[in-house]
C-alpha cells in the first residue's frame, strides 16, 4: 500500500483530476461492454428472424442457399462479438463456456481417441515436498480434424520359382484396376465423384486442391477417372431406377439441365428427369431411394419412356406431360396425385404482392391440411386414411364450395381466377390422398431430391455432353440414394466399384444397392 500511496498525487485538484479519469476510464468500458451487448442482441434478434423466414410461412420468399449463407454471416458475428467479450470479462467467459459445455453433442464412439494427459510441473507436495498421488482429474473432449492426406501403395508381388526345376514359377496374379495402367486407386476415384456429386467441387477446383498439395493432376485427367467409373457403375444405376419403378407410389419431377452444343457454340437445355420413393412417412419398409434421368427434352415422350411399363401412383405437379402419360391406352394404369405446395405456392405469390384476402385465406385453408399432416406422420397407411377421412375431407370439401364461389365473384381475367381454375382442374388429383394413406400431400420428397442437381448446376454451369449430363444422372443417382439412406458414399462407392472391376456378377446387382450394402456391413462389423 506504501507504494501505491507515495505514487498518489498530495494535491487536492490533481487527485480529482485522477478519479475524474478513472470514472471516465470505467464509464468508456462500460459503455464498450454495453454497446457489444446491444450489437450481439441486434444480431440475435435478425438470427430469429431470418430463422423464421427458413422455417415460417415465409419460406419460400427467400432462395435456401442464400438464406444458409446469411445465416452464416450473422452466426459468425455473434461469435466474434462474443470472442471480444471473453477478453474483457473474464468470468462472463467462463460462464458461456460452462453453457457451451452443456450444449455440446455427444461425439460419435467409432472416431478414434488420442489420449492427452498434462501432469504439473512438480508432483512434490509444495508444502513438505513429499511425493504427491493421483486423487482424481477432470477430462474434456474436443473434436480435431487430420488433412486429407494422400498416399503412394506400392504393390508388391514377388515371383516364386523351384530351385530344382527351371519351368515352376509362381506369382500371384495382379488386381484388378478401374483405370488400368493409371495412378488411382478405387478410393481415389471414389473420392472425386463424392466431392463433385456430393459436395459441388468441380473438376478443375479439385486439380487446384490437389495442386496445393504438391500433387500435379490435370482437370482433363480427373474426367477420365470420372468417365470410367460412370461406365462402372451404369449397371447398378440401372437396376436402381428398376427398382424403384417397381413400387406402388413414386414421385416424379423435372429439372433443366444446360448441355453444351459444339455445333452452335453455346448451350442447349436438357432435362434432369427425378424419380423418387420415400414411404418413411406412412411407415412403409421400401428404403427411400432416387433415380434421375438425362433426357433431351420436356415433352410427354420422354415422360411416356420414363415411365415405360409402371404401373401405380404418380406424385407430380400438374405438368402437362404427366397427363398425357396418365391418359395414354397402356395396360399398366397410372394414378395422379397432385402437388398442394404447388397450389399453394400460386396463391403466396398473390398474397405477398399486397392484400388479398382470397390468396390469405386460401394459405391458411391449406394450412389446416398440413397441420392435420403433422398429426399422422409416421402411422400406417390405415390409420392415415381414417384420420384424413374424419379431418381433412371436410376441410376440402368446404374449400371446394368455397372455391367455386370466390370464383363467381373476381374477374375471370384476374390472376386469382386463373389460379382458382387451376385448383379445381386438377381437384380431383390434389383430393386423392384422401382416400389412399400412402400418398402424400405434396411432392416434396422428389423436390428435394432436385435441388443438389441445382447445385452441382450452378457450380459447372452446364455439362459438356448429353453422354456427360448421362453420367452426371448415374453417379448422382446414387450419391443421393446414399445419402437418403445415412450411407457414407465415399465408403460405398469405394467398394462397389472394387467389386464390379473384380467383375461381380450381374445376377447380385441388388446386394449393392445402397441400403443393402450398407445392412451387409453392419452384419460384418457386428460379427
Amino acid at each position: 500500500m506504501g507504494d501505491i500511496g507515495d505514487q498518489l498525487p498530495t494535491d487536492i485538484e490533481a487527485l480529482q483530476a485522477l478519479l475524474a479519469a478513472a470514472r471516465a476510464e470505467r464509464d468508456a468500458a462500460i459503455a464498450a461492454r454495453d454497446q457489444a451487448l446491444s450489437q450481439n442482441d441486434r444480431l440475435r434478434h435478425l438470427l430469429r428472424q431470418l430463422q423464421r423466414a427458413q422455417f415460417g410461412r415465409r419460406s419460400e420468399k427467400l432462395d435456401p442457399e442464400q438464406l444458409l449463407l446469411a445465416l452464416e454471416d450473422i452466426e459468425q458475428a455473434i461469435a466474434a462479438g462474443e470472442a471480444a467479450e471473453d477478453k474483457k470479462d473474464p468470468a462472463g467467459a467462463a460462464d458461456r463456456a460452462k453453457k457451451r459445455r452443456s450444449r455440446s453433442a455427444a461425439l460419435p464412439a467409432h472416431l478414434p481417441h488420442i489420449d492427452v494427459t498434462i501432469t504439473p510441473d512438480d508432483t512434490s507436495c509444495p508444502c513438505c515436498r513429499a511425493p504427491m498421488h493421483v486423487i482424481g482429474e477432470e477430462t474434456s473432449k474436443r473434436l480435431d480434424v487430420v488433412p486429407a492426406q494422400f498416399r503412394v501403395i506400392v504393390t508388391h508381388r514377388p515371383k516364386y520359382a523351384c530351385r530344382a526345376c527351371t519351368d515352376a514359377v509362381v506369382q500371384a496374379p495382379a488386381p484388378e484396376r478401374l483405370i488400368k495402367g493409371g495412378l488411382p486407386t478405387e478410393g481415389l476415384v471414389a473420392h472425386v465423384l463424392v466431392a463433385k456429386y456430393a459436395w459441388h467441387q468441380p473438376l478443375h477446383r479439385q486439380a487446384q486442391m490437389l495442386l496445393a498439395q504438391g500433387i500435379h493432376i490435370e482437370r482433363a485427367v480427373l474426367a477420365f477417372w470420372v468417365g470410367y467409373a460412370a461406365a462402372e457403375l451404369q449397371p447398378v444405376w440401372r437396376r436402381l431406377r428398376e427398382i424403384i419403378l417397381c413400387s406402388g407410389r413414386i414421385a416424379v419431377d423435372e429439372t433443366t439441365a444446360p448441355v453444351l452444343d459444339p455445333g452452335r457454340g453455346r448451350t442447349k437445355k436438357g432435362y434432369f428427369w427425378a424419380v423418387a420413393r420415400d414411404d418413411r412417412p406412412w411407415g412403409g419398409t421400401d428404403p427411400p431411394a432416387v433415380a434421375y434421368t438425362y433426357a433431351p427434352g420436356r415433352g410427354a415422350v420422354h415422360a411416356l419412356a420414363l415411365l415405360d411399363g409402371y404401373r401405380g401412383i404418380v406424385q407430380c405437379d400438374g405438368y402437362a406431360a404427366y397427363k398425357t402419360v396418365a391418359k395414354t391406352p397402356r395396360e399398366e394404369a397410372i394414378t395422379l396425385a397432385f402437388c398442394w405446395a404447388h397450389v399453394r405456392r400460386r396463391f403466396y405469390d398473390i398474397a405477398q404482392g399486397g392484400p388479398a384476402p382470397i390468396a390469405s385465406e386460401t394459405l391458411e385453408r391449406i394450412a389446416a391440411l398440413y397441420a392435420i399432416e403433422k398429426t399422422i406422420r409416421g402411422c400406417s397407411a390405415d390409420e392415415r386414411r381414417v384420420v384424413r377421412q374424419e379431418r381433412s375431407k371436410p376441410l376440402v370439401l368446404a374449400m371446394k364450395a368455397w372455391f367455386e364461389q370466390q370464383l363467381a365473384r373476381v374477374s375471370a381475367k384476374a390472376t386469382i381466377a386463373e389460379d382458382i381454375r387451376y385448383t379445381l382442374n386438377h381437384w380431383d388429383g390434389l383430393i386423392r390422398f384422401l382416400d389412399d394413406g400412402r400418398i402424400e400431400v405434396d411432392s416434396n420428397i422428389v423436390e428435394r431430391s432436385i435441388r443438389p442437381l441445382v447445385l452441382n448446376r450452378k457450380n459447372a454451369l452446364f455439362a459438356g455432353h448429353d453422354e456427360g449430363a448421362e453420367n452426371w444422372a448415374c453417379i448422382a443417382s446414387l450419391v443421393e440414394t446414399c445419402k437418403l439412406c445415412g450411407v457414407d458414399p465415399q465408403a460405398y462407392l469405394t467398394d462397389v466399384l472394387t467389386r464390379l472391376v473384380n467383375l461381380w456378377p450381374a445376377s447380385r446387382l441388388d446386394e449393392l444397392m445402397p441400403w443393402a450394402w450398407a445392412a451387409e456391413r453392419s452384419r460384418r462389423l457386428a460379427a
